[in-house]
């Protein structure tokens, strides 16, 4: 906690410099660049907080423009907050309420043996085209608009490409959720052709060019460049010179006896200390370096708004369990901070914001309205319904108070639980549909989530239940079912499995990542192969 302040209380002093911008030429139709990581946790970054991870270029974004300090993602998975992103709508409205993939929901989801006493319930598993996206909006204005990376809302069977949604140019982006081929090329992906020369370089750098390739071609128009890493997300992948450097600086921050704990369904990473993770957020780092560069080298910085954010937290439990959030509780998956509290930035330069910080809470469904209206163009209420526009707090002002909604009726792969949340100001509830009970936390002196003061806090626990389960209502959404067959001796089996094979098979993991002769295989993955030379 004490390093997440004392980032804030910096930016706080930065936040002086800010001028009026009625002093200050705004341009007709700025330029876009929108930057989303893939699992990036909120203290995934030295500018959040963290000690570990070295994010010079990131950081920089974050300095010159605006800190969102309570920043969500719209779901604690990736697709659902995705569409969010396009749309401006929660998932309870737009549908997709759980990552893109066919064994999330009824009997599939049984027959993957979990032993859950809910069946999570059916949800479109792509963007409908009949909703007006961020990239429409953009390219009815005249926009070029360009899509490099991950998409995860569908594919070419369901026409819901980026291309059926806006977008003109689409490198990379289709159904898969993660890096098919891995990180490094030659990668496994329709979208991203191979060339040989490329071969061996990393798929953020690639992704990284391409969209500077689409940023120069178009310095003489208005464009908007979205670039969605796939990274970090697993399995995750680095070089052995960024794992050397890593596991060095681990323990010369001393590496702990143990790394992981419990956490009420699988094992958490108690620490960063995965080398391996760090090395891959320094690729994405300087993979945003040379697209940085390219504005600044074209003078189109100063014409160019920059939003940087991710899906959903980092990931503390399952996938390759790559991550801890500090004081956050939970990552990915997880109803808790760690889960939905996300790195939010957003760089206007003729604000000249300088490392402002502002603590409202903020959605990523706000971020559709508030780019139109930081370009001058008009609003569509009547597409982006549960967005608003942060402009007014990047000038000093205020928005109406109001409350946001999260609706995750699903088990997550991380070990989040089916519950529906709402946060009013300091007060956060999450409502558990197993039991249907509700838990309350204080965020402003309880970030962490460790006190649930629903007991001593009635009222306000009843009131923002009656609020959050009357809003689902008027969203007409999905719950999960209870599984009449539900073996509850065979879900508490699977449990102390996590408790004893799971926790120790990571311990193990981890110490053979962390020791001095440690190699994954070969050739890192691919990455030793010389690059002979890169277009």
């Amino acid at each position: 906690m004490k390093n997440i302040i004392s980032i804030i209380v910096v930016l706080f002093l930065f936040s002086s410099c800010k001028k009026d911008d009625k002093k200050v030429e705004v341009p007709k139709k700025p330029n876009i660049l929108f930057i989303l990581v893939d699992d990036l946790g909120y203290a995934d970054l030295s500018i959040m907080g963290s000690k570990y991870y070295e994010t010079p270029n990131i950081d920089k974004i974050a300095k010159t423009g605006t800190v969102f300090t309570d920043g969500y993602a719209a779901c604690t998975v990736c697709s659902p907050s995705r569409a969010s992103l396009m749309t401006g709508q929660y998932p309870a409205r737009h549908g997709i309420t759980q990552f893109e993939g066919k064994r999330n929901s009824g009997q599939a989801w049984k027959e993957r043996k979990r032993y859950t006493k809910l069946l999570p319930p059916e949800y479109k598993d792509h963007l409908d085209t009949s909703t007006t996206t961020l990239a429409e909006a953009f390219k009815e204005e005249g926009y070029a608009t360009f899509f490099a990376g991950k998409w995860h809302l569908g594919g070419k069977k369901q026409g819901s490409l980026p291309t059926d949604h806006g977008f003109d140019v689409n490198i990379g982006g289709y159904d898969a959720g993660g890096p098919n081929g891995g990180y490094f090329s030659p990668y496994k992906n329709p979208f991203l052709p191979n060339l040989p020369e490329e071969k061996g370089l990393n798929l953020s750098m690639k992704l990284a060019q391409e969209t500077s390739n689409f940023i120069t071609k178009n310095k003489d128009g208005h464009f908007l460049a979205y670039l969605s890493f796939y990274a970090v997300h697993g399995g995750i992948q680095t070089t052995k010179e960024k794992w050397t450097k890593y596991r060095n600086k681990a323990e010369k921050m001393g590496i702990h006896e143990d790394g992981f704990e419990m956490e009420r369904v699988l094992p958490a990473r108690k620490y960063q200390d995965n080398p391996v993770y760090a090395g891959l957020i320094e690729h994405v780092d300087e993979a945003i370096g040379t697209v940085m560069k390219t504005l600044t080298d074209l003078k189109l910085d100063k014409n160019t708004i920059v939003v940087f954010t991710s899906d959903n937290g980092g990931v503390t439990s399952g996938d390759n369990f790559s991550t801890n959030q500090l004081t956050l509780r939970g990552g990915k998956g997880y109803q808790w901070e760690g889960g939905t509290r996300i790195p939010y930035f957003i760089d206007v330069p003729w604000m000249k914001q300088t490392g402002a910080s502002i603590s409202v809470p903020v959605s990523g469904v706000d971020l559709f309205p508030t780019l139109l209206d930081l370009s001058g163009l008009p609003l569509k209420p009547e597409a982006h319904k549960d967005g608003v526009s942060l402009k007014p707090l990047l000038l000093g002002e205020n928005i109406d108070k109001r409350p946001l909604y999260w609706h995750y009726p699903h088990y997550g792969n991380q070990g989040g639980e089916p519950s529906s949340i709402i946060r009013k100001g300091k007060w956060k509830l999450i409502y558990y549909w197993e039991n249907l009970n509700a838990e309350l936390y204080n965020l402003e002196v309880d970030l962490g989530e460790r006190n649930d003061v629903s007991a001593s806090n009635p009222e306000i626990a009843k009131q923002m239940e009656t609020q959050l389960l009357d809003w689902l209502k008027s969203m007409d959404t999905h719950y999960a079912e209870v599984d009449a067959e539900w073996d509850k001796a065979a879900r508490e089996k699977w449990l102390e499995r996590q408790r004893t094979k799971s926790l120790a098979g990571q311990e193990r993991q981890r110490k053979k990542m962390l020791s001095p002769n440690w190699q994954p295989n070969k050739d890192w993955w691919g990455s030793e192969v010389k690059i002979n030379s890169i277009k």
